[in-house]
């Protein structure tokens, strides 16, 4: 693979345009969102290069699209979102989703200030550690049957809330309200449901996380008040997606898409691009396994939260409504879903990137339509975290998304040797 070096157009300051012309094969033009100083960093890495495979991808519509914190990936790079049409022969792509199906964050407020806490902190901390599991291999408390596993896989978030962890109205504030439609666990393999029954209710490794918050400052005040968020105030936001279940759906499919497009003539510039039309067998197998992935770490989200509202009270010895602890809101960012654009129905493929949905539409839970979609953005060691809203402009341009972090200006493994010897706290 070549490394695109100065394929850009300047849109605006912070549009940046990779012409359809610039590669054989693009299908539409790349566009990037980011500020100057970023691009600098981007053009550094073969990320450009990525963003102009995907536009080749059969049945893209408009755009490849890189939000704000886009850095390479498997495949789609991190912060990429394309649109494909069905009716066109668009196709799906394991790459356009990632291995970590529906790595997603959700929020929670609650009525504590930083007063109430401030004396508790390490023991919430170790409470927090023992109620969930975290690390590489972390085992969950959770025991499902086969059976009760496929259920979760299908109905997600609610299905937990049905036994006990959690409430409606956490269902209710999470996307697709915690459950995918279309997920079909006869796709998926026996051993993607070994590697994800004992892993459930679980945190995870890498860049996963569970942090207690404070709320520093507010810059819409309306907004603010219909989410429940005010200055001062305590929240919990959770990071972590699908653990080994949604790995071993991707590596599965990886390998069974990769083999099938040559029967769809598809020739795509990098095998990591591995896709089929949406509407062929292999495209619909792989959408519902991905579908109970993303179901999984709904379910998985929605258990640690409960643990996270039980930590507290036991702590802290307060009852639930004095905890006041609430979902905000719960986005998924790897995954791909059927939206309708423009009257169209398409397939959304969002990889690292945020759904942002504006005011008034119907996806959104009617206590928020009038706001928007709370859209949750975490920041990393040492910087701030964002919740932001929805807009009509989202909607225009990138298919109702945005970015889902702070963004990198390293790879993991070069931030692991730069700090090797010293503190990060």
């Amino acid at each position: 693979m070549n490394k695109v070096t100065n394929p850009l157009e300047k849109v605006d300051d912070y549009r940046w345009r990779i012409p359809k012309n610039f590669q054989e094969g693009m299908r539409v033009p790349g566009l990037i969102y980011a500020d100057s100083d970023f691009l600098e960093h981007i053009r550094t890495d073969r990320t450009l290069q990525q963003v102009a495979n995907v536009a080749t991808l059969p049945g893209i519509v408009r755009y490849s699209l890189a939000m704000p914190d886009i850095h390479w990936g498997y495949g789609f790079p991190i912060g990429g979102v394309a649109a494909t049409d069905p009716s066109q022969e668009g196709v799906i792509s394991p790459g356009g989703v990632g291995f970590d199906i529906n790595c997603g964050v959700r929020l929670v407020r609650s009525d504590l200030e930083l007063a109430d806490v401030s004396k508790h902190i390490q023991r919430l901390v170790d409470g927090l550690f023992t109620s969930v599991p975290c690390g590489v291999g972390s085992r969950g408390k959770l025991r499902l049957s086969r059976s009760e596993q496929e259920k979760m896989l299908v109905e997600g978030a609610k299905w937990v809330v049905g036994r006990g962890y959690g409430t409606m109205e956490d269902v209710a504030h999470t996307e697709e309200r915690g459950a995918l439609q279309g997920a079909d666990p006869s796709g998926v393999s026996q051993h993607a449901m070994e590697r994800g029954s004992p892993q459930q209710g679980t945190l995870g490794a890498g860049n996963h996380f569970l942090e207690i918050q404070v709320i520093e400052k507010i810059y819409e005040e309306e907004i603010a008040e219909v989410f429940g968020l005010s200055e001062g105030q305590i929240t919990v936001m959770i990071h972590c997606g699908s653990r080994g279940f949604g790995h071993q759906v991707c590596t599965d499919y990886l390998r069974v898409i990769g083999k099938a497009m040559a029967d769809y003539g598809i020739h795509v510039p990098d095998r990591q691009l591995a896709c089929v039309p949406v509407n062929s067998e292999e495209g619909k197998d792989y959408f519902s396994a991905m579908a109970c992935a993303a179901n999984y770490a709904w379910a998985n989200r929605q258990l640690i939260m409960h643990w996270v509202r039980e930590t507290f009270q036991r702590i802290l010895g307060v009852s639930p409504n004095e905890l006041g602890m609430k979902l905000v809101y719960d986005v998924a960012h790897n995954i791909a879903k059927f939206e309708t654009h423009g009257g169209k129905r398409l397939c959304v493929h969002r990889k690292g990137a945020t759904r942002a949905f504006p005011a008034g539409h119907p996806d959104l839970p009617e206590d928020y339509k009038e706001v928007g979609q709370p859209v949750i953005i975490p920041g990393d060691m040492g910087t701030n975290s964002y919740v932001l809203v929805g807009t009509e402009r989202a909607m225009e341009e990138t298919w109702g998304s945005t970015c889902h972090g702070a963004g990198r200006v390293m790879s993991r493994h070069a931030a692991i040797k730069a700090a090797r010897g010293k503190s990060i706290f």
